[in-house]
């Protein structure tokens, strides 16, 4: 049962939530006010998905929070830990050691060293200080951003944070569990294709998961996909995900990642290359773009190279995919895959199925080739 201070605190979120003016003033909060305010959100947020339904206080009553203001809360602590550039204190973990002083991958934005925690091995994330693009947002604030969308995640698609280290670099790194086998290029690369669709399968899985929880990944391809130990598939990198708005269906802040032109260039959907002749108001990563990138990573998977990979520069590229051209069918590629791409990465992002469409059709269509 709920403490007097659990109590208190989760019917004081729910005022703060109701009002306008009270999320600004919680806005507004600064050092230690502000670290306890995110403490006691995150606090009421992780309570309200652990207690079971009958153990739920009317407050956090799954219909209440989970639905109405679990998304407001959501918003009011990312943006006030934006602000601050400060965590919730149960994201921090400690002991982590012995990292490679190499990194063992870099990306756009990062580098990824192994180290060790718990007597297992980690991957250790640091984002660079200094980025080529300008783009990039602060790297104290962009962890920030990624990890309170990353640490609400739970699936068996999803790679999982483990906690943020703020110890082993000046500036705080995300820790999740090491991946051995690599990502999935490299999988396929050495292993063939044998098993290509069951993968797929994996992935839309992984991104239904998301689209259900509101969070768009916004950086879908094939180095973003790494295969687990028990050959499962979870997708990664979380840096340019964003959570969408109840409202308009846009992101809950104007400097979120969803706004941000970084990113994968030949995996954009048209209506992220030129927003305006598509109808759209500005440049927003949506569930429909990650749908477009989903159909470019199916053709990744068989060519084992980025789409219009004989095509340079990028612009030209997405001169292509604004025109209406799409990525040549792989030889390899089944005609039930080449279908399902071929709607994944419709023109118009009204037309594209979602991603429970998506699996529901892979799992029924795989369901009859066993009869």
């Amino acid at each position: 049962m709920l403490t007097a201070w659990e109590e208190r605190i989760s019917t004081s979120l729910i005022a703060v939530l109701h009002s306008r003016d009270t999320k600004r003033a919680a806005l507004l909060l600064e050092g230690a006010r502000a670290q306890s305010f995110l403490d006691a959100v995150q606090d009421v947020r992780v309570l309200s998905h652990a207690w079971a339904p009958t153990q739920r206080p009317q407050v956090l009553d799954r219909g209440a929070l989970n639905a109405a203001y679990a998304s407001q809360a959501r918003r009011l602590i990312i943006r006030l830990s934006e602000a601050r550039e400060q965590l919730p204190s149960s994201l921090f973990i400690t002991g982590v050691s012995d990292h490679d002083e190499c990194p063992t991958f870099s990306g756009g934005f990062g580098d990824v060293y192994r180290a060790s925690f718990n007597g297992g091995t980690v991957a250790l994330k640091r984002i660079r200080k200094f980025h080529a693009s300008a783009d990039a947002p602060p790297s104290r604030l962009q962890v920030c951003r990624e990890a309170l969308i990353w640490q609400k995640l739970r699936h068996k698609n999803i790679l999982p944070l483990i906690g943020i280290d703020r110890e082993t670099f000046p500036s705080f790194s995300m820790v999740s569990p090491w991946m051995k086998h690599g990502n999935v290029l490299k999988y396929l690369s050495t292993h063939g294709r044998r098993d290509v669709e069951n993968m797929l399968l994996q992935i839309a899985e992984g991104l239904a998961y998301l689209h259900s929880m509101d969070i768009v990944h916004g950086d879908l391809r094939g180095t973003n996909i790494l295969v687990a130990d028990d050959w499962s598939i979870r997708l990664a990198d979380f840096g340019l995900a964003s959570a969408v708005g109840d409202d308009a269906g846009t992101t809950f802040t104007a400097h979120a990642s969803s706004a941000s032109h970084a990113g994968s260039l030949r995996w954009f959907a048209p209506e992220l290359i030129l927003p305006k002749l598509f109808e759209c108001e500005r440049f927003v990563r949506t569930p429909a773009s990650d749908v477009y990138a989903f159909a470019c990573v199916c053709v990744e998977f068989h060519t084992g190279k980025p789409p219009f990979s004989g095509v340079s520069p990028d612009v030209a590229a997405m001169l292509k995919v604004v025109a209406g051209e799409r990525p040549a069918r792989p030889a390899t590629m089944s005609d039930r895959l080449w279908g399902i791409a071929t709607a994944a990465w419709a023109h118009k992002y009204l037309d594209r199925p979602g991603l429970k469409e998506i699996v529901e059709y892979i799992t029924t269509t795989a369901e009859s080739d066993d009869l």
